[in-house]
């Protein structure tokens, strides 16, 4: 393993593009035809860099007005599409050579994993947070349609004969308080530009990243976390709370063929990320955000081992999925662990006998050359001067560490994240046992205590240090807890796919009104929409009946569904309609009022 010198930046620190602390923080990457460049992008550097394979030289930097998040090429790599910004989302298409933007279109909130098809006439985009897929025409550049799908659909693949599109939707949908709880691949007509079908992963499949389909197209595969809140968290080994997983589809029925653990049996495999297949579709690459390294599986290995357990098990594929989900030895012998030297691989991209990555935290790529499905040399390229590590930086990257956890199954990221919500209930034991509660987000959690649906914690620092102990397993420097209170102080709620231009609709001011009028302002004031009160409001059962909730921000509501402290309420319109927070002072809603109210609280 080695780390290539920094003099390898032949055009210097002076070309780097990087926010105001030096941070780029690369996200993605596509390797142009050839194989001799790739163009990085670089989150928050704001930033595209063309970088030489050959020596890991700069040749090429420019800025950006919003943040990238994502990359594809055209098929003569004379183009590249570039994902970025937030609310305000947007796709730049980029010269590779120069590096200008040529044409800017206008997208949904938080747009990541473009995707062309097979004939380059039409770009499909991931419209995160408008949980819809954006279809571009390549020659027009305008927005033919939208589709909508799930939930945050984050990555997306399609077929070779360009017929089907597959998105990967990141967390679940749907009431936590129930048995089944898992993300699902949307599959899309691309003729019809209509789903055709949501396939059902199995039972704790969340935190999906990674989805890709094989070169033949007969397989999909995607990568995600495997949860484990049916049972309290009592213990960690062996994957107790959380384990990390790949699941196979096949294409000609869109069937969920099988899921595997992509651990091992004493140590996890946390939050896995990117995929990317080989060309001959003999190897398969997965990057472990949270543990930094590479799993390289023999699909023509794995491919006999599932085909040998199906015959001597009587399994059948698409109905229990082998229960390999639950065998942590499953890929032994055909799995080989790469470990990087970077930190926080996320993208991963292919060439030959060569492998990519990009390593968020250390603003680098890593190169990874492989031999016979074996890795036989590991290097980090640096993308920029190395920079000290602020408290919030530090913050962040320990907070998507799961090296810090015993065995290392899991970071803070796994059930936030974002720093959000994973959509699940959890028994953590801090308020008893055998009573669950829905996963909160962690924003503005530091500025409105206390902590925790039944606020246990008195504030978030104790809840911090709680989980650094009680979910981590780990005993951790005092200066760890306070790098992670630096980052979460840090973070802002983001603009509301509610409000057109940073303003309320018209409905949504109605809810307004309403909501001033009713009373709601009592228990959730601006700035926080909340006073930091607990009340008995009704809603606890079995041993929470009749206790005291922690009233929560209403603050970035929009994307911490389902509601309530047990997420019994798959959408707020629920809340209003089915618990006893919608009868305020006597007043009886009508739909319409509803609605415009839950708008407005949505628009928050």
């Amino acid at each position: 393993m080695r780390i290539l010198p920094l003099s390898i930046l032949i055009l210097g620190a002076s070309l780097i593009c990087a926010d105001a602390k030096g941070y780029l923080s690369p996200v993605d990457l596509a390797i142009a035809p050839g194989g001799k460049t790739a163009l990085v992008v670089n989150m928050t550097g704001k930033s595209i860099l063309r970088v030489s394979l050959l020596d890991g030289k700069i040749l090429k930097s420019t800025s950006l007005k919003r943040r990238p998040s994502g990359i594809t090429l055209s098929a003569d790599g004379t183009k590249a599409y570039i994902t970025a910004g937030i609310a305000d989302g947007q796709l730049y298409v980029v010269n590779t050579e120069s590096l200008r933007v040529k044409k800017t279109i206008q997208l949904g909130h938080t747009p990541v994993g473009p995707r062309l098809s097979p004939d380059g006439k039409t770009l499909y985009v991931c419209n995160r947070m408008n949980d819809n897929i954006a279809v571009i025409d390549t020659e027009s550049y305008k927005v033919t349609a939208t589709i909508p799908v799930v939930r945050e659909p984050f990555a997306a693949d399609i077929t070779p004969d360009g017929k089907l599109l597959f998105v990967a939707n990141h967390i679940p949908s749907g009431k936590a308080n129930v048995d089944y709880v898992a993300c699902k691949v949307s599959v899309i007509d691309t003729k019809t530009n209509k789903v055709v079908k949501q396939i059902k992963l199995v039972n704790g499949a969340e935190g999906m990243r990674g989805i890709r389909v094989s070169p033949d197209g007969k397989y999909v595969y995607a990568t995600h976390l495997m949860a484990r809140f049916l049972v309290p968290t009592t213990q960690i080994e062996r994957g107790w709370i959380n384990t990390n997983a790949m699941s196979a589809i096949r294409v000609a029925d869109q069937t969920l063929l099988f899921t595997i653990l992509l651990d091992d049996v004493d140590m996890g495999f946390a939050n896995p990320w990117g995929v990317e297949i080989s060309a001959d579709g003999s190897l398969i690459c997965i990057a472990a955000a949270g543990t930094h390294e590479l799993a390289l599986i023999d699909l023509k290995a794995l491919t006999a081992k599932v085909e040998a357990s199906v015959a001597k098990t009587g399994a059948k594929l698409g109905s229990v999925h082998l229960s390999a989900h639950n065998d942590l030895s499953f890929l032994s012998g055909i799995r080989t662990r790469v470990q990087l030297i970077g930190n926080g691989p996320r993208a991963v991209a292919m060439h030959g006998d060569t492998i990519y990555a990009t390593e968020y935290f250390t603003d680098s790529l890593a190169r990874v050359k492989v031999k016979d499905g074996k890795a036989v040399d590991v290097e980090s390229i640096p993308l920029g001067p190395k920079m000290p590590l602020t408290p919030v930086r530090r913050g962040e990257l320990l907070f998507n560490d799961a090296t810090m956890c015993f065995q290392k199954w899991q970071s803070c990221a796994s059930c936030h994240p974002d720093a959000r919500t994973d959509a699940l209930n959890w028994d953590l034991l801090n308020d008893g046992i055998g009573n669950p509660k829905n996963v909160k987000s962690l924003v503005l959690s530091h500025q409105s205590p206390p902590v925790m649906a039944l606020g246990i914690r008195d504030k978030a620092e104790t809840g911090v240090r709680a989980g650094i102990k009680y979910i981590q397993f780990a005993v951790r420097p005092e200066e760890d807890a306070q790098a992670i209170d630096a980052y979460l102080m840090s973070l802002e709620p983001d603009p509301s796919p509610y409000l057109v231009k940073g303003k309320l609709t018209k409905s949504a001011l109605r809810g307004k009104k309403l909501f001033n009028e009713v009373g709601c302002l009592s228990c959730h004031p601006p700035p926080l929409f909340t006073n930091l009160k607990m009340y008995n409001v009704e809603t606890g059962t079995g041993q929470d009946k009749g206790k005291d909730f922690d009233t929560p921000t209403l603050r970035e509501v929009w994307r911490t569904a389902p509601y309530m402290h047990d997420g019994r309420a798959e959408t707020m319109h629920d809340v209003l309609t089915s618990h006893p927070q919608a009868a305020v002072r006597g007043k009886t809603y009508t739909t319409k009022e509803k609605d415009e109210l839950a708008e407005y609280i949505l628009s928050l």
